[in-house]
């Protein structure tokens, strides 16, 4: 009886054994594939705080929440399984699919640029393609559905970004390795971004507060100043005014850095798409000169090498999306309008 009781406990501990290095795998596979669709999670981060302007402090983090469940929603119930089955049934599928992810962010990320060169003219190009404005005064269920909308696509360029950056195996290991990086991009994304849009709100309440320290310690209005406040409050107070101050400007530097992010992905994964099929000539020459930057400064060559492959991309991206803007404007936003009054005509015709 002990005989057998230890050689069950035994195969107990083996198990266990296999389960913590499978998931240690999961979790290095999901870091490493996490990591490759960093891009996307910076344009995510950058994207969303815009969809809560306008609306009161009290209605940020609700928003803010109401984005992040159908985030999950997107990633877990509709973009997982849908990955999983092209994996097993059409894995060919997963380059060019790619591909038009990456055109899709390259045109995206040109569009912002465009915008801010030439303001009057994306202001004509958004009304061609029948853009819904975003603003104050849109009720917070269009916002949310907006903001869902754009995720879901964000959200699949990041799920097929890390399947196409696993390894063989199983397709459960897949899955869980999809719903890890899922789950901690989202938690990652959101919970930045609530911090983001409540950073200014501490800022009003710290430079109003001539009491931070008993109010850290929950000292009602009618004790005594402590003199640690007195001491203290210049500090709190004047932090409070700069974070108040450096908000905008936070909002803007990611603004900047989401949208060049967006144009580097995008023109990245067009370039290593197309070296998967043959024309490697780019991805050549970039690598060239990539390396070429890396050997004349030896002491910083990675960094000089990511940096030149990055500019290198992102170049490539932003003409590519140059490209496709008066495609867009010319072909696709006619077809649009004329889907759309075909729909409507059709109603009528019911009616």
């Amino acid at each position: 009886m002990s005989i057998g009781l230890l050689a069950l406990l035994d195969d107990v501990a083996a198990l266990a054994k296999v389960a913590a290095a499978s998931l240690d795998d999961i979790g290095a596979q999901a870091a490493k594939a996490g990591v490759k669709a960093a891009g996307v999670v910076i344009d995510d981060a950058a994207v969303t705080p815009r969809y809560v302007v306008g609306f009161a402090a009290s209605r940020e983090v609700p928003i803010v929440g109401k984005i992040a469940l159908g985030s999950l929603r997107n990633k877990l119930i509709y973009l997982l399984p849908a990955a999983l089955i092209l994996s097993f049934v059409a894995p060919w599928a997963i380059t060019p699919l790619l591909v038009i992810g990456g055109a899709y962010l390259c045109y995206e990320g040109s569009e912002k640029v465009f915008e801010a060169l030439f303001p009057r003219g994306a202001h004509e190009h958004e009304a061609a393609m029948g853009a819904a404005s975003q603003n104050a005064q849109n009720v917070e269920d269009e916002k949310v559905s907006g903001a869902i909308k754009t995720d879901f696509i964000l959200s699949a360029e990041i799920m097929a970004i890390t399947l196409a950056n696993l390894p063989g195996g199983s397709t459960w290991m897949q899955a869980l390795v999809l719903a890890v990086v899922g789950i901690g991009i989202t938690a990652l994304v959101y919970g930045g971004v609530a911090v983001i849009v409540k950073a200014d709100d501490a800022g009003v309440a710290l430079a109003r507060n001539d009491r931070p320290v008993s109010s850290l310690l929950r000292r009602g209005v009618a004790s005594a100043p402590l003199h640690t406040d007195r001491l203290l409050a210049p500090l709190t107070k004047g932090f409070g005014r700069g974070l108040v101050k450096a908000m905008p400007v936070l909002l803007k530097i990611l603004a900047i850095v989401g949208t060049a992010a967006m144009i580097w992905v995008g023109g990245g994964i067009i370039i290593h798409g197309l070296e998967g099929y043959g024309f490697a000539g780019l991805a050549h020459f970039i690598h060239d000169i990539a390396a070429a930057a890396g050997h004349a400064v030896p002491s910083i060559s990675g960094l000089l090498e990511w940096l030149v492959s990055a500019t290198a991309a992102g170049l490539f991206g932003l003409i590519l999306g140059a490209i496709v803007i008066p495609f867009t404007h010319y072909v696709a936003a006619p077809l649009v309008r004329a889907v759309r009054g075909g729909g409507k005509a059709e109603k009528h015709t019911v009616g």
